[in-house]
């Protein structure tokens, strides 16, 4: 059994509750749970990928568009 957890809710998100409770037929505490999730999935995950663009290549040599020595002559 998980730790309770005590939340505030104003009108507004009260009422979206009770609809998510009655419309999928789950409890508020599996409403809340799988809310938790899909911000994670949606926020925390795509934050820790970092630049978009960089990668990794088969040379090993890692972030070729943000490296400095990398860059130094670029343009010119």
């Amino acid at each position: 059994m998980g730790s309770a957890i005590q939340a505030r809710l104003d009108d507004r998100s009260r009422k979206r509750l009770a609809v998510l409770v009655r419309e999928l037929g789950w409890t508020p505490s599996q409403v809340v749970r799988e809310g938790l999730r899909v911000l994670e999935a949606s926020y925390l995950r795509r934050r820790k990928q970092g630049i978009i663009g960089l990668g990794k290549f088969r040379s090993g040599v890692p972030n070729l568009g943000s490296n400095k020595k990398h860059l130094r002559n670029f343009g010119r």
